[in-house]
Parts: structure tokens; sequence; C-alpha cells
């Protein structure tokens, strides 16, 4: 496999999210809107490409395609004439995350994205090289023929496909940058095990998903009005939830409590029993597998294993969360004190000939603690993702670099933690304020770290077609604390 050298200059994409395109529906035409073809972000993309080389001048560049390059979870489509057998659930939520199943997936996305697979071809094919690490949304990539089909699509000359890897869930660039998706901090997303991440369930191979995967197949799905990629989608409070309700998904889905209902319950039974499964992983090939994985990662086996160690405790182990997240705690809470007080009032007429007040009295009596303590749960969406910037010093010298890059919160960030220099991607996938899209929001960023200016990393936001903001942030002299760095971000630039 051909490796970089260090003159190389280092670009850090993440969170693209691409699948297939959602079609126009005439009876209900702002569902899933932004998944249409208009918004895809290929066109930016390949634009991206072609300025960057021009502006690097011939330089040979890695470009690491930092996780959640594709959306596995959000394809509900199977194939007319299936070769696998698909069961009633998979013809409700989507296909499964076995192999061939995921093969499908794959070639759904890259068919509907073929420009943005012209320009990867192209820019490998100028010498450059791709790597891409796998994040929680593309776990799928794990699969030996998905990563066969990627590299069959790019049709790069025999000697040029090996400019193009697949790392698990990080990669080391010329020694001084530690690049990981990040979900492997973030408890609802990780994979328990990305060193073995597979299981047998029903006599067959298939990719453990972590609970955000699951969220999205089970639930965020048939919410067509919400942008699985962007939080403010579903991190609102009661009094959000109920505007957008009355606002948009009263006409559209005036049932939408019970498709949160259901998939929620779905979510939950279906996190929790495969994350009780065992880990498929044999003991007498475990060093090997281990070296295989530093290898691709620029890195040696103890690297692997001490970042693995630093890892979050995942969600699914502990129920509660989980049922926190989904807010089924609040729907068991309030179905249990109705059932008590409709107890009361059925047992009270067993013996007198009492009135509903029976009922609505202790009813009314418990609804403020009810309210109280639903006020009082908040989402660890963002502290989750506070969390795991913490854990970037230790992941750092565990990798011994002085650089951590991740993606995954969808939120850009430069900054210094104690001695380490910080920057989050961000997301180039699609956003909007409203379900029309008609209010974009949010920039395309991107690191670059110059391999021509002694590896100085800067975050850049592209501006389509043909320019990058001229203000850049000196990491060097950004201060060492979190808020200074939530407004600087919005400065980087070239």
């Amino acid at each position: 496999m051909n490796r970089p050298t260090s003159q190389y200059h280092t670009i850090v994409v993440s969170d693209l999210h691409l699948s297939d395109a959602e079609p126009a529906r005439a009876n209900n035409p702002l569902w899933k809107k932004f998944r249409r073809k208009d918004y895809f972000i290929d066109d930016s993309f390949s634009n991206f490409l072609d300025f960057m080389q021009k502006k690097i001048d011939a330089a040979a560049i890695e470009l690491v395609l930092n996780g959640d390059i594709f959306d596995f979870d959000s394809i509900t489509a199977i194939p007319k004439k299936p070769s696998f057998e698909v069961s009633h659930m998979e013809k409700r939520f989507g296909l499964d995350s076995t192999e061939e199943k995921s093969l499908f997936k794959i070639n759904l996305i890259l068919k509907d994205h073929s420009l943005w697979v012209e320009s990867l071809s192209n820019f490998v094919r100028e010498g450059n090289h791709l790597i891409f690490i796998i994040g929680n949304h593309d776990i799928e990539l794990y699969w030996p023929k998905v990563q066969k089909a990627i590299l069959d699509k790019l049709d790069l000359p025999d000697n040029l496909r090996a400019h193009v890897r697949f790392c698990e869930w990080f990669y080391v660039s010329q020694g001084d940058t530690l690049i990981e998706h990040g979900h492997q901090y973030d408890p609802y997303c990780m994979a328990i095990d990305p060193v073995h991440p597979l299981i047998v369930k029903n006599g067959k191979y298939k990719m453990r998903l972590p609970f955000g995967n699951l969220a999205n197949r089970y639930m965020v799905n048939d919410m067509g009005l919400k942008n699985p990629h962007s939080d403010d989608s579903f991190v609102k409070s009661s009094m959000d939830f109920a505007r957008f309700f009355f606002k948009y998904e009263a006409k559209i889905q005036p049932f939408m409590i019970f498709t949160w209902l259901l998939g929620s319950l779905r979510t939950l039974f279906t996190s929790i029993n495969e994350g009780l499964y065992p880990t498929l992983k044999d003991p007498l090939t475990f060093d090997d597998r281990v070296k295989q994985i530093a290898y691709r990662s620029n890195s040696i086996p103890s690297v692997v294993l001490n970042l693995k160690e630093n890892h979050a405790h995942p969600a699914v182990l502990r129920p509660f969360m989980v049922l926190r997240e989904l807010w089924l705690d609040r729907a068991f809470l309030l179905a249990i004190i109705v059932a008590a007080c409709w107890q009361i009032f059925t047992t009270s007429h067993l013996f007198a000939n009492v009135s509903l007040w029976w009922f609505a009295v202790p009813l009314m009596t418990c609804l403020p603690f009810f309210i109280y303590y639903s006020h009082g749960v908040k989402s660890d969406v963002r502290e989750n993702a506070r969390k795991a910037v913490e854990r970037t010093p230790l992941s750092a010298k565990a990798a011994g670099v002085t650089r951590v890059i991740h993606g995954h919160t969808h939120l850009p960030e430069h900054f210094r933690l104690e001695d380490i220099e910080y920057i989050n991607t961000g997301t180039w996938s699609p956003r909007f304020r409203d379900p029309e899209c008609k209010q974009p929001w949010g920039n395309q960023h991107f690191a670059w770290i110059n391999g021509s200016q002694n590896r100085q990393a800067g975050l850049f936001i592209w501006k389509n077609p043909d320019a990058i903001e001229t203000e850049a942030i000196n990491a060097t002299t950004l201060k060492n604390t979190k808020k200074n760095a939530e407004s600087n971000f919005e400065m980087a630039g070239l």
C-alpha cells in the first residue's frame, strides 16, 4: 500500500451523508425535501476538489473522508428482484446490515451520486490519495464487498487502487494528526467493539448497528419533515416541538405521537437485544486483526488498543439512558400515572357510585409533578459532544500526536485544549431552518493541513463555486478556552 509522505497536504471533510435521492411527492411535497437531488452537494464537492488542486498547485494531497460520508440508515428502498430473503420488517424499514444487503445500498448511493464518484476518481488519477474513515452512519463500509464496490466504481488503474484505503475508525496523518470520526466517544452512536463489529443473528453475519442508527431506521425515517442530520430537529423544548407540530405536522402526520411511540419501542427493543449479542471474534486471529487495523491507519497495534480503551461506555448497556433519550421514560411515567388514577376510580366505583372526578382529581394532582420531571430531563447529546472533546488529549497522547480532528457532531470548531490542537469539520449535508428548504443555514467546512507551511492547520469554509474565505485562524494563537473557540470557529478561512 502506497503511503503519502510528509510533504503532502492533508484535507479533511466529514459528514456528507450521501444517500439515494428522494423522489418528489405530489401529494406531500415537503416529505424529506432536503434529500431531493436538487439539494445534493455533488456539484459543490466537485468544484471544491478542482479548486483545491489548483490552489495547492500540483502538490500531492491526501483527502481524508472522515466518516458518515454515506448514510446507509436513510435508505428504505429494496431491490425489485432480490437475490436474498427480505423480511416484512425490511420491506417496511429498509434492508438489514448483512454484507449482500449493504452492497445493494452502496450501489444505490453511488448510482445517484455519479458526479461525486467521478470527481473522486479524477482526483485520485492526479496522483492524490483518498482515505475513508468509517463513521456510525456508514459503519457498513466494514464489508469487503462494499469497499470493492466503491473501488470498482472509481474505475482506477491497477497502480492507483492502492491510493485508496479504508480505516476502521481512525487514521494518523503524517505522524502529527489523529483523525477520527468521533462517534466512538458518543455512547449513543459508537460501535460496541470496532475491532470486531459483527454479530450472528438468525444464523447470519451482520453489523451490530449503534443505537443512533437504529433510531434513524425505525423512527426518524418515518418523520419526513425532520432532518436527521440536524440535531435541532430533535433536540427541542416541549414548546418548540408543539409549535413545529401544529405548524407543519398536524396536516401531514396528525398521529405523529404514534409514529414516535412505535418507532421508539422498536428502537429500544432492537438496540438492547442486539447490544447483548456476543461479539463475533476469534482469539487466534485477534493479533492479526489489530495489526491490520494499525497498518491501514498508519499506527501500531498498541495505539489501536489504547484508543479503544478511551472510548465511551455504550448506552445500550445502560437502558435508562436509551429510555430517556427516546422520551420513553416520560411516556411510561405518564402511563403509570393514568393507570394508577384509573385504578383508584374503578376500585372506588366497586363500593360506591362515584363520579369521574375520582379519576380526574388524582390525575390533575399528579400532572404538575410529571411536568416538573419532564422539564428537568434534558437531552445529553450536547453533553456527550463536550465529553468527547475532553477525551481528545488522552487519545492524542496514545497516538503520539499534537492535533486531533473529529466530525460527527456537525459543529465546526477550532481551539486548543491543554496542549492539543482540536478541529471539528462540521458537516456538508444540506440543512435548512424550515421543511420548505427555503432557509439554508450552516457552511461547508473543511480542515487543511498545509504541507508547504510546516503542517500548519486551519478550519476553512468552502464557498461554492470557486472561493474559500481569506482570513485564517492561526491555531497556535488561539486561547485555551472552549468559550473562545465557539466564537472563533465562525471566522475560520483561508
